[in-house]
């Protein structure tokens, strides 16, 4: 309708539009987790068709999403439903051409400007090797529903109307939950240990930010920002998870981040076992320099 008018109209309110996107992901996030109804069939149908509504299967990403939680912050257990992190030492020892594909990962123009696009147009829409008979046929009934729902609306709507609405939604939400994603566990003193060393209580509380967004946002990313009580206990819903920060006095002491200094997160690159930090690859070039003349002679 706003199209009508006025493209100028229409692309804002489907930006804002995204943001109701990201709200029905948390949905969907929490019924993988099976804790948005006490009901486990009503959580699976609720999950799949939110699943739908955001373009992410529900077996496939329940499945990578709880090895994430199991595996946060475990050096030796990175690589499934996380961001791609390497320790300083690990970048050091690698050879140039896998610098420059980490390089081009963690740039923030890739991450979370063609991060949407990966997500929705190829993680998402693809089996992983060796997913079971569920998994895939889940995978599959998501992308004909897609394809169903989407080539109504273009021609009922036309193409135009889905280019200029729907696709900003998408592309917005992505960009968003790719974000929050990032943001909440990439902070300055996140947690990181080997396996020998790894706690699931520390990796949950020290490992995840509470962003502290106002109550707009809060409620637009359905109280994720409170990260660190979700990870110790992925089973409280979005709607109890404030709750349970408020009523819990230890988890005051989480980390804290605000909408101005997440910001500082996209600097972020490499984790230093050493100083338990993260750091920039500005800040390692004299240790790299020192590698490459120690590797010359």
């Amino acid at each position: 309708m706003a199209l009508e008018i006025s493209a100028w109209l229409a692309v804002p309110i489907a930006i804002l539009a995204g943001g109701f996107v990201v709200r029905i992901f948390i949905i969907f996030h929490d019924c993988t987790h099976s804790s948005f109804l006490p009901n486990q069939k009503a959580n699976r149908a609720i999950g799949i068709i939110s699943g739908i509504l955001t373009l992410f299967p529900f077996d496939k990403w329940k499945r990578s999403h709880s090895i994430h939680h199991a595996t946060s912050g475990n050096l030796d257990k990175r690589g499934t439903g996380d961001i791609w992190v390497m320790t300083v030492e690990e970048y050091l020892e690698s050879s140039k051409w896998q610098r420059f594909v980490y390089r081009i990962y963690r740039n923030p123009i890739v991450m979370f400007g063609f991060g949407p696009i990966y997500l929705f147009l190829i993680s998402n829409r693809f089996n992983r090797k060796g997913a079971k008979r569920k998994e895939r046929i889940n995978t599959y009934l998501t992308n004909l529903a897609a394809v169903v729902i989407y080539g109504t609306i273009i021609a009922t709507l036309g193409l135009e109307a889905f280019l200029l609405v729907q696709l900003p939604i998408l592309y917005v939400s992505g960009m968003l939950g790719i974000w929050l994603f990032y943001v909440q566990h990439q902070f300055e003193d996140s947690y990181f240990e080997d396996e020998s060393e790894w706690d699931f209580v520390k990796a949950a509380v020290d490992g995840s930010s509470y962003y502290q967004l106002p109550k707009v946002l809060q409620w637009i990313s359905g109280n994720i920002g409170f990260h660190h009580v979700h990870h110790l206990s992925p089973r409280v819903p979005n709607y109890k998870l404030e709750e349970a920060h408020e009523s819990t006095p230890p988890l005051k002491y989480a980390t804290t981040i605000t909408l101005w200094t997440s910001l500082e997160s996209a600097r972020f690159r490499l984790y230093d076992t050493t100083n338990k930090t993260f750091v920039s690859f500005k800040e390692i070039k004299p240790l790299l320099k020192n590698r490459q003349l120690q590797n010359n002679t």
